[in-house]
């Protein structure tokens, strides 16, 4: 099943989405949708035939833990909700500690790369096929941008997914953007990786903008896509015909217009990278299914597609593909590899000492963007925050992360800093002081303040602030 050319779903864009053309499929993160119901926006481009994929940003299936039960039936009862043909989420990890070191759990906030190794790879691959084995469709697993590399490392990225396809048949999703942003970060070739990748595997493509700063790429999401992230798109396609790519963009939404050039770029760029012909025989499923992909130049020639049958196969539509049985993890696998990731956590996030071998310059890169993505994600999920505190949140903010990581998700984090601002006797402003009171008030409670309770304290506010 050809996917098609698509774009990333999100709400601040939904109408714009809705308006563009020659939009085969969306991509939606699948952490922010209800589990019960759809936007009405992604429940009208379902009626006329659009895919939607849910995206997954938070299993952390890198991670030393085996993957949590709950966010798995979260992420396979939003595949179900969504009728999608697949369900895709990271090669990387998202939080540390807990048990397996006996220390506190950090979160992340953000996808961290996983050291390739043969531990890191063992480790992975169980909890792959854990997922697997719980997920009501074919998974797809995405390579991340980094800005740090971890010292020691047995693989190239490109074997350690060829290694990882191999041991659990995972499909993969492809992010061109983040093939640059190794190149430019850690002098990774992409070339080089994609000659070593099962490219047959892919599932689809992500493409999406950034930004270089003092030598640094920074995968924003909220820039133009460059000239050098299309020329990775181009080395794909000239290795393979992908069954979908897909335009992301989660910040500094442009217009209509802008996003429509950007996907015909896309398109163009296939078209030109596209070899004279395919050098595989066509094959009767193959003529049958001519014609059927809509302005995306992806036809024929991926041989691990999404097909109508996959759901059949034993383990969750992702067939044994002729492997051996999987090898339990070694002994002491996961405990290695949980007390490495948890020192460096703690290193990015609590500003305990570098882990040996780190690139200390790079750590104080990685640990600043850590905090300033906390710091932007936190405004965009209690946008009253950066309204009360006005100008002196983003410091402000920045200063209450330096020494007080995250240990639950960005709600929980936006009322911890809010009841540290206020126990420190902040904001100086007793007007803003009695908003944020009554925020944190309205908030914090096991359950939420009665709607007479909320009357009274919008009064209340409305009062103050006069």
């Amino acid at each position: 099943m050809e996917l098609g050319i698509g774009i990333g779903w999100r709400p601040e864009i939904a109408d714009e989405v809705e308006a563009l053309t020659g939009v085969d499929w969306v991509e939606a993160v699948a952490e922010n949708l209800c589990a019960d119901h759809l936007p009405d926006s992604l429940v009208r481009l379902r009626e006329r035939g659009v895919r939607v994929v849910p995206h997954g940003v938070a299993l952390g299936l890198g991670g030393a833990d085996r993957p949590d039960p709950v966010r798995l039936a979260s992420l396979a009862a939003r595949a179900e909700l969504l009728g999608a043909p697949l369900v895709t989420e990271h090669i990387a990890f998202v939080r540390a500690g807990g048990p397996l070191t006996a220390s506190p759990r950090l979160e992340a906030g953000h996808l961290l790369p996983v050291p390739r190794t043969w531990d890191a790879l063992d480790v992975l691959c169980e909890n792959v096929r854990i997922a697997q084995d719980s997920l009501p469709v074919p998974l797809a697993l995405e390579n991340i941008a980094a800005l740090i590399t971890w010292p020691g490392e047995e693989l190239t990225e490109g074997q350690f997914l060829a290694e990882l396809v191999e041991r659990t048949g995972v499909r993969l999703l492809i992010d061109v953007a983040n093939l640059h942003t190794n190149h430019v970060n850690l002098g990774q070739d992409p070339a080089k990786a994609l000659d070593e990748l099962p490219v047959e595997a892919i599932a689809y493509v992500h493409v999406a903008g950034g930004v270089e700063r003092n030598g640094v790429w920074h995968d924003t999401h909220a820039h133009p896509v460059t000239a050098p992230v299309l020329q990775v798109l181009a080395e794909l396609r000239s290795r393979v015909d992908p069954p979908g790519v897909l335009l992301e963009r989660d910040d500094a939404f442009p217009p209509a217009a802008e996003l429509a050039a950007e996907l015909d770029a896309i398109r163009a760029t296939l078209r030109r990278a596209a070899p004279p012909a395919d050098p595989r025989p066509t094959t009767p499923r193959d003529a049958a299914h001519d014609g059927d992909d809509a302005g995306v130049g992806v036809g024929v020639g991926v041989g691990v597609g999404i097909s109508e049958s996959d759901g059949d196969d034993a383990g969750n539509g992702v067939g044994d593909g002729g492997r051996a049985p999987a090898a339990p993890v070694p002994a002491g696998t996961r405990d290695r590899t949980a007390v490495a990731q948890t020192a460096l956590l703690s290193a990015l996030v609590a500003g305990t000492p570098a882990p040996e071998g780190f690139d200390h310059r790079r750590l104080r890169v990685q640990s600043r963007a850590l905090a300033a993505k906390r710091a932007d994600v936190v405004a965009k999920v209690a946008p009253e925050l950066p309204e009360i505190l006005g100008d002196g949140y983003r410091a402000a903010f920045l200063a209450y992360a330096g020494g007080r990581p995250m240990s639950g998700g960005y709600r929980r984090d936006a009322l911890d800093f809010a009841e540290h601002v206020l126990i420190a006797g902040g904001p100086a402003d007793p007007v803003a002081r009695r908003r944020l009171t009554y925020w944190w008030q309205d908030r914090s409670g096991a359950r939420p303040p009665r709607r007479t309770t909320r009357l009274v304290r919008a009064a209340r506010a409305a009062l103050v602030g006069k």
